[in-house]
């Protein structure tokens, strides 16, 4: 059975009165995994008025204790990950081993913002004059609207949402309407966790939500993770308004594998990057520049691993990639591929669709390999957002971090050598905000700074204590006393 797609406003859990939506099982798109009304742009005005409403009790509740809440909402998350890994396989399509650690990920989250009243909290400075002393201290900013995509349900709305509420804020929070389902999972944690009414409110719909979040005046800022296009017009309608911004958009990230790479490694750590979560991951690995002294070698084992790969329905514990999240992520990953081969790219596995059985029913793309040989492609600088890898050959070191960079992104690269010297020129060169040294572009801990360069990222990073850049304003505070004794 379906379950009933519900939205989270003033602690109330509400039957929407929009729209019919319908999360589907992308493996098997026949079966509804969730279904009801969505929200309607009224709700963001409750919504809204909720958070505000609440706003002033919780920041003014001590940071331990919001941070208990966190802590419990872990222990939550962490008893339910196998039933809900489960379900996030069957609602998104990565594999159920991929969703249950998700879920695990989103616990670890929660557990380290749970924390925060044990780390510093402010800083003082000397002042310049005698009897005075310069503090500097931290405020919530408000209520922000949190806006998340499909392809990480529960994860990246938890290293939104943890630390937005033990810095003190609230939030009105819209999750892509593909994955309803671990969305209300997430916000169920929080409420038995004991988070009180109207600090987090929970709306399911489509970009008439998102707008209406992006654009109301009892919104202080805007966090959002999704696509470059988007991202860009929620910056430009915020700043319209003077609203601050935090957006991590797209990227095109490369994995850069030199000559004296560890081969084994290196292929095993690209193919990760490549097609783990089917390739929908911000950071996964769509760019490959290989050096031409292991060029041929690389490829042949490359293209080997890739047609062998488990490709499946992901609630089963054999297969090693599940499809794409929808049938229009199915049909664009589709014509880039096609594309990619008329502009003369060269299918080194992969790249043909499935025309029967289950993996024809389903959203599935099958693990593919181009490579552009000199020449201009789509491929190379547009984010497919699927199990596509882009590949290209560089004569040495220098030429292939110059092919790296060639992306309007920044957002993640790997770099696979032996040399230590090699590597440190990697940091220098490579421009973005994560770079791997002999491990695939994907991965983000929460204890540090995660976000991209150049049109990969706006405002300030995420996770780790950048996050308390964003979701805090400083208030500095000269503290100075009158006359002893007096």
């Amino acid at each position: 059975m379906s379950a009933q797609i519900q939205h989270l406003v003033g602690g109330e859990w509400l039957t929407g009165s929009g729209g019919e939506l319908r999360s589907l099982n992308p493996a098997r798109p026949s079966i509804v995994v969730a279904e009801g009304a969505g929200a309607v742009v009224s709700d963001v005005d409750a919504a809204v008025a909720a958070a505000g409403e609440a706003f002033a009790a919780w920041a003014a509740t001590p940071i331990h204790q919001r941070g208990a809440v966190l802590l419990a909402a872990a222990d939550v998350a962490d008893r339910n990950a196998e039933a809900w890994g489960l379900e996030l396989a069957t609602e998104e399509g990565k594999t159920r081993a991929e969703g249950v650690g998700e879920v695990r990920r989103a616990a670890q989250i929660l557990r380290y913002y749970g924390n925060e009243g044990d780390r510093q909290a402010g800083e003082i400075f000397a002042s310049p004059r005698a009897g005075e002393q310069i503090l500097v201290t931290r405020k919530p900013i408000g209520v922000v609207g949190v806006i998340t995509p499909f392809n990480f349900p529960i994860a990246i709305p938890a290293w939104k949402i943890a630390p937005a509420l033990v810095y003190g804020n609230a939030v009105v929070w819209k999750p892509a309407s593909t994955v309803p389902l671990l969305a209300m999972r997430l916000a169920e944690a929080l409420t038995a966790a004991g988070l009180p009414a109207g600090v987090l409110n929970l709306l399911v719909g489509g970009s008439a939500i998102g707008d209406a979040i992006v654009g109301h005046t009892g919104i202080d800022a805007i966090t959002f993770t999704g696509s470059t296009g988007i991202g860009r017009r929620i910056a430009s309608a915020a700043a319209a308004r003077g609203v601050p911004v935090q957006a991590e958009m797209g990227g095109k990230n490369a994995a850069v594998v030199l000559d004296d790479a560890d081969l084994d490694l290196a292929v095993e750590q690209v193919m990760l990057g490549a097609f783990r979560s089917t390739g929908q991951k911000c950071t996964a690995t769509s760019r490959l520049i290989v050096t031409d002294g292991i060029a041929d070698r690389f490829l042949a084992v490359l293209a080997e691993r890739a047609r062998a790969l488990t490709v499946g329905d992901p609630t089963d514990d054999t297969t090693q990639m599940g499809p794409v999240v929808n049938d229009s992520a199915h049909k664009s990953i589709s014509t880039g591929i096609d594309t990619a081969a008329a502009q003369g790219a060269t299918l080194v596995a992969g790249g043909v669709p499935y025309t029967d059985g289950p993996l024809a029913e389903g959203y599935f793309i099958p693990p593919t390999v181009v490579e552009l040989n000199g020449t201009s492609a789509d491929v190379w600088t547009e984010e497919l957002f699927g199990p596509v890898l882009a590949v290209k050959r560089a004569g040495d070191a220098d030429e292939a971090f110059a092919l790296a960079n060639d992306s309007e992104f920044g957002l993640s690269a790997a770099v696979f050598t032996q040399d230590v010297t090699r590597a440190l020129q990697a940091v220098d060169h490579i421009d973005v905000g994560v770079l791997h040294i002999n491990s695939e572009s994907a991965g983000a801990d929460p204890h540090v700074p995660f976000g991209g360069a150049k049109k990969s990222g706006l405002g300030p990073k995420e996770q780790g204590g950048a996050a308390r850049e964003f979701f805090t304003h400083t208030t500095t505070v000269y503290l100075r006393g009158g006359k002893a004794g007096a």
